[in-house]
């Protein structure tokens, strides 16, 4: 669907986005991940032809870019971080403007913007101005225009920023009815915003990739270590750490305060492989009298892996 190749955007001596290559197939919904300033906006906006890139190409379909830009448009839907609304204007009036520029005829234009009323939740707002409206309210508008010609890319660029709890969540929700039907790039440095709606992740900083994967790939993937808790009965601290130490990949054995009184061990296991080694550690418990209560991996979250990646050296 979409094919990037050292894509990359100088402003003056400052290198925005350093040969970035990537693919997006159809129907991924895809997470542009990075610190502010890591180039995720200067990306989206040359894959909509709104920058036209220092060097390196992009392919929409069977377009070029360069050659093609009106046809790429054509198939893309794009939602800037402040969506360029008309305040003055009423809902209603608004998206019929939009749909005269998207060149709708008379009965296929009412039937799309009752559709997207729908869709996005604004039908209680269509005829407010679009300036009292809550911001939350005005993303909402800026997503029916962005979708207004059905366009089988969305771009969407931080369309939660701002918003309350509340807000957010019912955008995500929008955005994952879309997903099921469209290709859909959103760019954000809100990590729950990419776990809640996204099942692929570009992490980018300072203008390069540093990793690309779905979510829970790049969890699995990264480096460092990770921890495994264990509740056993009947057992003693030093004949335990004994036993778990000796397993090949478990680094530490500390114990857990528990509750006062509790006859339970709690244990945290501090593990380096690249094997699940709850299947060991359930052997090596198995002939004991010990009694094996919890076994439990955390895994790794995808915010610490943010922050592995984009650090500063």
């Amino acid at each position: 669907m979409i094919h990037v190749e050292s894509l990359t955007k100088y402003y003056h001596d400052l290198c925005a986005v350093d040969q970035i290559n990537f693919d997006i197939q159809k129907g991924e919904i895809v997470g542009l991940l990075g610190p502010n300033g890591a180039g995720k906006t200067t990306t989206l906006r040359m894959l909509t032809g709104f920058l036209r890139p220092t060097s390196g190409s992009i392919r929409v379909k069977d377009y070029d870019i360069d050659k093609y830009p009106l046809e790429i448009k054509k198939l893309i839907g794009y939602l800037p971080e402040s969506a360029p609304l008309y305040h003055d204007m009423l809902v209603y009036d608004y998206l019929n403007y939009v749909a005269d520029i998207r060149e709708l005829d008379g009965g296929r234009k009412k039937s799309r913007i009752h559709q997207l009323a729908d869709l996005c939740g604004i039908n209680e707002i269509m005829h407010q101005p679009i300036g009292v409206c809550s911001k939350g309210y005005k993303q909402r508008v800026g997503l029916a225009h962005a979708m207004m010609n059905d366009p089988e890319i969305l771009i969407l660029d931080e369309p939660t920023a701002g918003l309350d709890p509340n807000q957010i969540a019912e955008i995500r929700e929008i955005i994952r009815r879309i997903g099921k039907e469209k290709t859909i790039i959103i760019s954000t440095h809100i990590l729950s915003e990419a776990e809640a709606a996204c099942n692929r992740v570009i992490i980018i900083n300072q203008g390069k990739i540093v990793a690309d994967g779905g979510i829970e790939t790049l969890r699995q993937s990264a480096g460092g270590e990770y921890l495994i808790n264990i509740s056993l009965k009947n057992a003693g601290f030093e004949a335990a750490e004994s036993e778990l130490r000796s397993i090949d990949g478990i680094n530490r054995v500390n114990k857990v305060v528990g509750e006062e009184g509790e006859e339970i061990l709690h244990l945290r296991l501090t593990c380096r492989s690249s094997a699940d080694l709850r299947e060991e550690i359930y052997q090596r418990v198995k002939p004991t009298d010990w009694i094996l209560l919890e076994l439990h991996q955390e895994t790794q979250s995808l915010e610490k892996v943010f922050q592995e990646l984009t650090k500063e050296s």
